[in-house]
């Protein structure tokens, strides 16, 4: 099999050499560039293009470990030229150009070296210490993005709302009150859910009137790995979106493309209003080495593509314009080529990750010292509560003490915006963010479009610009089609940046079981698997209105001063349950407490009995204190146990509640596949000494129905009482 990379190196020192260059139609002069400032660009082409060739060699010898290569990309070189420093940029992964090209814009840096030691998965790799190949610099203004397709698109996206979100709420972001968010990606990923709903939403704030300074770049090189996209699909697609001015380019002309990036770059200065712009270029090598081409494109089709080279067309632009001869761009040519071929060779020497204590070492951020802010004035509280103040010293329900803490912290931390569907007038489907909206204004109490993957792009792109978002996903079941936010971007960024780069935020979700009349499924999902398998984030469930204010503080703290991704569950059958045993007993009424704390990894405990222990959380808390009081009366001493935290378990505490008791039973109202009830089971086994007699009980692995049926799938409280008894071989 012929190499395609040696073919296309051979081709351009042969056409140079033979001044055999395809015409481009920008002259120099229309530009507005120099020659020295194209001879720039030209360097940052060929050492993206020598970059991908050295990778290829690596890999060859065991030595490198990423190919998925720029060749063909090279044109997004010059749009680097046309932005600043400080437009943060999230890059599509051909965009090495693009990376080095902005690299000349920071004094001291070593791209090159830093470049080869991500291919070689060096620990010593600056961005991410060898965890993966990846663009990103935090001096750069680039976070790393290790996307699935399109995923990094919603946060761009959230960061373009959040330049005009802060000069609203008059606070002054991590970036300039005038910068322009950058996001490139794939004409294949065009197609993608992910990118759709953050264009759409980019437009549809835009159509509204709120600051969108976002470009969205589309590098259309005709395929996505052996899918070829449809001619003139891209613009057919964009050119007249509404919301959304259109540019294009062709990237195989540098000069063009960087007249067309200036124009796009004018145009959102200016107007504060997003942009596409559509730049076709080709694809060199393959989609990456282990990619064979002829198996989908014909030998005629690839020298077709391989004919477009942008080098070639712009060492001809240097010829025409005079800025270099033919054997002046042959010798930088093979100066670069040489100069990363001697420093590869030191690179390859360079220390690797070897522990799993090294490759987790990035998994949780850094802590970080904030200062010290001064709480609100007794005078102010009262104003902001309103008719709720009186009320704040009666006992009160689930949702309304989620309300007041949300007031209370609002209060305190001004960066802290709300956002999701219905939460603003409305107050949510069950009034959790009642007169948040009309007490704090729209600016920090955003009602979103309906698509739950840019509520948590919007929450991402917040967070990188130093606001604290807490999103609210309207129900459990509504996450999974914009889980990959959190798995794929949230969870990831500080692991794939070394703590670097961080999103703190708290996503508040309603969810789990036990509505009496109303939804099925998709509202009354008992599935936790989803949250509970990413690494990093934090998990936390409140049972009942007396913890919830100082978990939520908790999680807000977490947050705050330990950057952390935070998911705060929220049973919504518990929201407006007021009683425990008998109607109207009150018993499951609290008093509010803004100064509740709840540390992290800490539990609640019921009772003090050694003849039962039972481990729960959520309604299962709620269920197991009623049955608790009739195994009590049946003569058997019960504590119960609330975790609190479900990712991670709160693991020492729940061991040591567990220890004196003969007993342990497990109650868990997720499915019995999947659900926290299988760790919270081997976590005892293989920690306590001299296990107790261990039973589970877990809600059936099945969806929730309609009507009367709803709960016959789950724990209950006379199952519960069955299960206890059964384990502790009692019949009575």
């Amino acid at each position: 099999m012929q190499d395609r990379a040696q073919i296309v190196h051979e081709n351009f020192l042969q056409k140079v050499a033979a001044e055999n260059l395809p015409q481009t139609a920008t002259s120099l002069a229309q530009s507005g560039l120099t020659a020295q400032q194209l001879i720039d660009l030209f360097e940052s082409q060929v050492l993206s293009r020598q970059l991908d060739n050295i990778s290829r060699k690596l890999q060859a010898k065991g030595e490198g470990f990423y190919t998925i290569g720029s060749s063909g990309h090279e044109g997004n070189a010059a749009i680097a030229a046309a932005f600043r420093l400080t437009d943060m940029a999230f890059l599509h992964y051909r965009d090495a150009a693009f990376f080095i090209q902005r690299s000349k814009q920071k004094p001291g840096e070593t791209i090159l070296w830093d470049m080869l030691l991500s291919f070689t998965a060096s620990s010593e790799d600056p961005i991410s210490g060898g965890r993966h190949k990846v663009l990103g610099s935090l001096a750069l203004n680039i976070p790393p993005q290790t996307s699935t397709i399109a995923s990094h698109l919603p946060k761009a996206m959230g960061a373009a709302f959040s330049v005009g979100l802060n000069k609203r709420l008059e606070r002054e972001g991590k970036l300039p009150a005038d910068s322009i968010i950058l996001c490139s990606f794939g004409d294949a990923s065009l197609n993608h859910s992910t990118a759709q709903g953050a264009i759409n939403t980019a437009a549809w704030s835009a159509y509204q009137g709120a600051e969108m300074p976002i470009l969205f770049i589309c590098e259309d090189n005709g395929l996505g790995i052996s899918t070829i996209t449809p001619k003139g699909w891209v613009a057919a697609s964009m050119k007249s979106r509404v919301g959304i001015k259109y540019f294009s380019c062709s990237g195989l002309d540098i000069l063009e493309t960087y007249v067309c990036a200036r124009e796009a770059e004018s145009y959102i200065r200016a107007n504060r209003k997003p942009a596409f712009l559509h730049m076709e270029c080709t694809r060199l090598f393959g989609h990456a080495g282990p990619d064979v081409q002829n198996s989908y494109l014909s030998t005629k089709e690839i020298e077709r593509m391989e004919a477009l080279d942008p080098l070639l067309y712009t060492a001809g632009t240097l010829i025409r314009s005079k800025a270099l001869g033919k054997e002046q761009i042959i010798d930088l040519y093979n100066e670069i080529g040489e100069r990363i071929e001697r420093a590869a060779e030191h690179v390859i020497k360079r220390p690797k990750l070897v522990t799993p204590e090294e490759i987790a070492a990035s998994l949780i951020p850094p802590e970080r010292t904030l200062p010290e802010k001064s709480p609100p004035s007794a005078k102010v509280r009262e104003q902001t509560f309103g008719e709720d103040f009186v009320l704040l010293s009666q006992p009160q329900h689930l949702a309304r003490i989620i309300n007041w803490t949300l007031h209370d912290l609002m209060l305190e931390h001004p960066e802290i915006v709300l956002a999701g569907e219905d939460i603003g007038p409305k107050g949510g489907v069950y009034t959790v963010t009642k007169n948040l909206h009309a007490r704090f204004g729209g600016a920090r109490v955003l009602n979103t479009i309906l698509d739950e993957q840019s509520i948590l792009g919007l929450t991402l792109g917040l967070a990188h610009n130093g606001l604290l978002p807490i999103p609210e996903i309207q129900f459990l079941a509504y996450l999974h089609n914009a889980e990959d936010q959190l798995r794929g971007e949230a969870a990831t960024l500080s692991f794939f940046s070394k703590g670097q780069y961080t999103n703190p935020a708290v996503i508040r979700i309603a969810g789990l079981a036990y509505q009496k009349g109303f939804g099925g499924h998709f509202h009354n999902d008992n599935a936790l698997g989803v949250l509970r398998d990413i690494p990093g984030i934090i998990v936390a469930c409140p049972s009942n209105g007396a913890d919830a204010p100082g978990l939520l503080r908790e999680c807000i703290r977490l947050a705050r001063e330990e950057q952390r991704v935070v998911v705060f569950l929220e049973p919504i059958a518990l929201y407006m349950t007021r009683d425990l045993h008998e109607p109207k007993d009150g018993l499951w009424s609290f008093q509010y407490r803004a100064d509740k704390t709840v540390p992290f990894g800490s539990i609640g405990q019921h009772g003090e009995g050694t003849d039962l222990c039972i481990l729960t959380y959520g309604n299962g808390y709620y269920l197991s204190r009623q049955a608790a009081k009739v195994l009590e009366n049946k003569g058997i001493n019960v504590r119960v146990i609330d975790l609190r935290w479900l990712h991670p378990l709160p693991e020492a505490a729940m061991i040591e509640a567990s220890k004196p008791c003969r007993h342990v039973l497990i109650v868990d109202e997720c499915r019995k596949t999947a659900g926290p009830g299988e760790e919270i089971f081997t976590l005892l086994h293989e920690n306590l000494e001299s296990p107790p007699k261990i039973k589970r009980l877990a809600a059936t692995d099945c969806f929730i129905p309609l009507g009367r049926a709803s709960a016959s799938t789950l724990p209950s409280k006379d199952s519960i009482i069955a299960a206890a008894l059964e384990l502790m071989g009692e019949t009575r």
